[in-house]
């Protein structure tokens, strides 16, 4: 895996120096190919709380019962990543972990940081506290640390990065970015504010693309599918894959309430988390369809939406308020003849 993952110690500056670069000079490649490297590196974005910490640990679990090496990072300053798969317990962060290691004069040990059930290896990067720092940066850091810990010799068939979607900084959109990974999972809902999200890491694709990267949007995960379509709609229209629709069913709520993993062939919900692994395994990074504001909303009811409604441009007046009093002018007017 050592060839796997790109050199991180310089993204910041080279995200600064892509930003500025002029598109019109690049040209976009329209092919991408299937993984070919052994060890697929798979970037799931999502809404906060659209459901991508139950997804990743059930996909996760049933995965390494399919007889896979699997790591889970959880990139997400909550650090709620690996709750479900260790039943609700507090996993001990790597930033964390590390400033108080150092403190100590102490090394971070891959037992300090990195855990496992049921064949999953999992750890959380984390992120600084509310006030006291980026949680992009805090991403670079957690994989500077990553490297430290010896990453590139790590030996997994898939490391599942949990990032959060809602963020757009560069430091959440390293994957994309620095194709850090092959392809890219969305997990949305049919909401528009979690399509919302998922249609903005597609643009970040997109983007990213024209600059030369090569990661793909591998399709999407339906969670708490109510059967109203506008996820199943979005996936259409942006051109990409549904690789599971995952119902929105009262004993699912529960078992994942109560930190229960049904990614199993124990559970009643096992078949469909074995098609869905088979699914991620095979689908291909393919080059997303970005939708404007009006395409998205065009998904819903306007009557749902408020999508119905015109823009009513405010005059000045309506501005001053009370305050409004009428303008001296110049201008002569003349009396009609």
């Amino acid at each position: 895996m050592k060839d796997d993952v790109p050199n991180l110690k310089d993204y910041s500056s080279r995200l600064r120096e892509e930003a500025n670069m002029d598109l019109a000079d690049i040209k976009a490649d329209e092919e991408i190919s299937e993984p070919t490297k052994k060890t697929q590196i798979i970037a799931i974005y999502g809404k906060g709380g659209i459901g991508k910490s139950f997804t990743l640990a059930n996909l996760s679990h049933m995965m390494a019962e399919l007889g896979k090496r699997v790591l889970l990072i959880g990139c997400d300053p909550k650090s709620d990543t690996t709750s479900l798969l260790f039943g609700g317990k507090a996993c001990p962060t790597i930033i964390e972990t590390s400033t108080k290691k150092k403190l100590a004069g102490e090394e971070v040990k891959i037992g300090d940081v990195c855990f496992k059930r049921g064949g999953v290896f999992a750890m959380e990067l984390g992120g600084p506290e509310v006030g006291r720092g980026c949680g992009g940066r805090g991403i670079i850091h957690g994989f500077e640390l990553l490297e430290k810990l010896g990453f590139h010799d790590w030996d997994f068939d898939y490391v599942l990065l949990d990032f959060l979607g809602d963020v757009v900084c560069g430091g959440f959109g390293l994957p994309i970015a620095r194709d850090m990974a092959q392809k890219v999972i969305l997990v949305a809902s049919n909401d528009l504010q979690s399509l919302y999200v998922a249609n903005n890491v597609c643009s970040a694709v997109e983007y990213f693309r024209k600059l030369g990267g090569n990661v793909g949007v591998a399709g999407l995960v339906i969670n708490k599918d109510d059967g109203s379509g506008e996820a199943a709609a979005f996936a259409k229209v942006a051109d990409i894959p549904v690789l599971a629709s995952i119902p929105q069913d009262d004993d699912l709520r529960k078992k994942s309430a109560n930190y229960q993993i049904v990614g199993t062939s124990k559970s009643q919900w096992g078949d469909l988390f074995t098609e869905l692994a088979e699914a991620v395994a095979v689908a291909p990074p393919m080059r997303p369809k970005p939708l404007d504001p009006d395409g998205l909303l065009n998904l819903f009811d306007s009557k749902e939406t408020g999508g119905d409604y015109t823009l009513v441009p405010a005059t000045d007046v309506d501005m001053r308020g009370k305050n409004a009093k009428p303008k001296v002018s110049l201008e002569v007017v003349y009396d009609e003849a």
